[in-house]
């Protein structure tokens, strides 16, 4: 019965949305008028039925009881997670999926506790629109269905699948139906924050819906994919796109990878010495000589004297001769 009234509400959207064709569409959202009559069909529902609702759940309920049921009904959806990975060939995420299905399920109290999140085994968010999109179904165009919210072409095809994929749905009806119930007053509550900030933030709330929407699952659509984006390549390269070779003329150090600056210490590779500008030997060319030439084995001998170690005394001074007596030339001491 829920599958047939799925069925039948898309039917009476696409009808409606088929008569849209007047000259307020725009690119991208061609059933716009229709969608805006929908999402204010929507909006009148959720302020004063949902909202209400969801906010009387709060208060009778306490915090440690509403995170037992919704993390009950993520435990059930991890099996349409399994379920949408194996049809993407995606092993190692649907196994992933199982083992925190059984993991919850066993230690969990039927999933009422969360263990597996703790553990390390991540939460995937899987439907059969993104299975569709996974295998190059496009989306088309933006679509508002009645009560169930935001979608596209493409992902209300895959809803009425995800009908079929959900446990609930193989429940006797009067245990489903409640179920049901509860399941879309927990998510309702946990989204009142959302929609507070919804109604401050957007001046016009179906656009915003809709944006939001369409980014949200491109992004999922993206990190679903098999072939990741490969890495730009920051290697140092020429205008012919081949990296450096590494030169020795330009001071590059031994065994460093091509391209790559010079960090080797000046010291660490000596030149010869520059004769010229007098620096010792083994110093690097240009560096000013410091060394005492007295340590120096090698520094040239001025005088045979001093290449034998002998110090050579130096001459008195020379007075220039003079005819006067000497002591007419000192002056009188008073």
């Amino acid at each position: 019965m829920k599958l047939q009234t799925t069925v039948l509400a898309l039917a009476a959207t696409g009808l409606i949305s088929g008569c849209a064709t007047g000259p307020d569409r725009k690119s991208g959202d061609p059933f716009e008028p229709a969608n805006r009559v929908i999402f204010n069909f929507n909006d009148g529902v959720d302020r004063f039925v949902a909202v209400p609702v969801a906010k009387g759940y709060q208060k009778v309920t306490p915090q440690p009881l509403r995170t037992a049921v919704s993390n009950f009904f993520s435990n059930l959806g991890d099996l349409t997670n399994a379920a949408n990975n194996l049809l993407q060939l995606k092993i190692t995420d649907a196994t992933e999926d199982l083992v925190r299905f059984a993991f919850n399920s066993t230690f969990g109290l039927g999933g009422l506790l969360d263990w597996a999140t703790p553990a390390g085994l991540p939460k995937h968010h899987q439907d059969f629109g993104l299975t569709l999109g996974h295998w190059g179904v496009p989306s088309g165009p933006y679509l508002v269905l009645p009560l169930f919210g935001p979608s596209t072409v493409r992902d209300s095809m895959g809803l009425v699948v995800d009908v079929k994929f959900n446990p609930l749905n193989y429940i006797e009806p009067a245990v489903r139906n409640p179920l049901y119930v509860l399941q879309f007053v927990s998510v309702r509550s946990d989204l009142l924050g959302a929609s507070s900030l919804l109604q401050q933030a957007a001046l016009d709330k179906y656009s915003f819906v809709r944006d939001a929407y369409t980014q949200q699952r491109k992004a999922r659509l993206r990190g679903t994919g098999d072939n990741a984006v490969p890495l730009p390549n920051y290697d140092d390269q020429d205008d012919s796109g081949a990296a450096a070779p590494a030169k020795g003329a330009s001071g590059a150090a031994a065994g460093a990878p091509a391209g790559l600056p010079n960090y080797a210490d000046p010291g660490d590779a000596a030149e010869a010495p520059n004769a010229a500008s007098g620096s010792a030997t083994g110093a690097p060319a240009g560096v000013p000589n410091y060394t005492d030439p007295g340590d120096t084995s090698n520094a040239p001998a001025a005088t045979p004297a001093a290449a034998s170690g002998a110090m050579t005394p130096m001459p008195a001074p020379q007075t220039a001769p003079t005819d006067k007596n000497p002591q007419e030339a000192a002056p009188a001491v008073q």
